[in-house]
């Protein structure tokens, strides 16, 4: 499983416009072959500033989403709306080793 998040800073003006654009592409994203989840969360100090956190099947699923024809509609609408470029990353949950005595 690949987890990827993206820290989005709109313009605060734009916020509504963010809102309403991520409502309408939400479900269609979550119907993309190797999406398992997604949310939108909202900086706790930041109003204006939003963080997308998804869960894929694998790097390979993710590239196909954006590669594919929504993400072409969503991305660009999406980036005119920020106020600083975008932080995207992607993780992994990690595999820690047992525990010393837990083998």
């Amino acid at each position: 499983m690949l987890i990827r998040i993206v820290r989005l800073t709109l313009e605060p003006a734009r916020v509504a416009e963010f809102l309403r654009l991520f409502q309408e592409s939400e479900d269609q994203i979550r119907a993309m072959p190797g999406c398992r989840f997604l949310e939108l969360w909202q900086d706790a100090d930041q109003p204006h500033v939003y963080c997308t956190h998804s869960h894929w099947d694998s790097a390979d699923a993710l590239n196909a989403y954006r590669r594919s024809a929504l993400f072409g509609q969503v991305w660009p609408a999406t980036k005119v709306l920020f106020a600083a470029p975008p932080v995207a990353f992607s993780v992994r949950p990690a595999v820690l080793p047992p525990a010393p005595g837990q083998i």
